[in-house]
């Protein structure tokens, strides 16, 4: 069998609710990398984020933070950060609307406010094991690869009005990914598969989430997790079943990755 890019997000497709990996995702991950494949996470997390699931499943290629940030075993193959007078002026806009931020480099993360109700439910909710430090000045000094923007829903329309060279992304009641609008999990796995040199037939991404839509849209081979919205179901080539319900296991066996 010819080798083939497998590219998994993680929260919703890989983790469960509980933020576990079942078992028959694990079995079907192992099979894969036994079979020569290369199976890599595409996601909006931070890489420091994830370092405990990449032991485990052994998988030490990734494009994280949106496509912002792009490694091939363990190599940095792709990066692109925010310029700084763009997170002058989101800094402006969000301290004017008492809306914090936290900026997210592919090792750390700091927040611009010692505690915000907001902050504590989005980022609960991650369950991430890593204390966030407190630099509001950070994103001066280090590179800032995404921002996430603590705000209620519809908080967002007006910064989307305000910065048409910003993306607002939904993830969660209180917080939105702030990457630039001309970047997504598209444009990361672009870079990897041009390093990679394979064609679109080898490429598979499977999602669900509303960062995941470019991917799923770009992608040949695109299946949207059965706990997708609907929106982000119709980006996709194919729906496999929830992901509480092996829907991973199932939607490789689907495409034909699996037996």
């Amino acid at each position: 069998m010819e080798q083939k890019l497998i590219l998994l997000d993680i929260d919703g497709t890989l983790f469960n609710d509980e933020k576990h990996v079942p078992e028959s995702a694990r079995q079907a991950v192992a099979e894969l990398q036994q079979a020569g494949h290369i199976v890599a996470f595409a996601t909006g997390r931070a890489p420091f984020t994830f370092k405990k699931l990449q032991q485990e499943l052994d998988m030490n290629t990734y494009v994280s933070l949106n496509g912002q940030y792009v490694v091939y075993r363990d190599d940095v193959v792709y990066q692109r950060p925010l310029h700084m007078d763009v997170l002058d002026e989101l800094e402006r806009h969000a301290d004017a609307g008492d809306h914090p931020l936290i900026y997210l480099g592919h090792d750390n993360w700091f927040s611009n406010t010692t505690h915000h109700p907001y902050i504590q439910k989005a980022i609960d909710s991650l369950k991430i094991k890593r204390e966030m430090m407190y630099d509001p000045a950070f994103y001066r000094v280090g590179d800032v690869y995404q921002a996430l923007l603590f705000c209620p829903h519809g908080g967002e329309a007006d910064y989307k009005r305000a910065f048409d060279h910003l993306e607002f992304i939904r993830w969660h009641d209180y917080s939105v990914d702030v990457i630039p609008a001309s970047a997504s999990k598209a444009t990361g796995i672009d870079q990897l598969v041009q390093h990679l040199q394979l064609p679109s037939d080898h490429i598979y991404a499977f999602g669900d989430g509303l960062n995941d839509m470019a991917m799923l849209q770009s992608v040949k081979n695109s299946v949207a997790m059965g706990n997708a919205p609907d929106t982000v179901k119709k980006a996709a080539g194919a729906v496999t079943r929830h992901v509480n319900d092996d829907g991973l296991w199932h939607g490789l066996r689907m495409v034909g990755l699996l037996k």
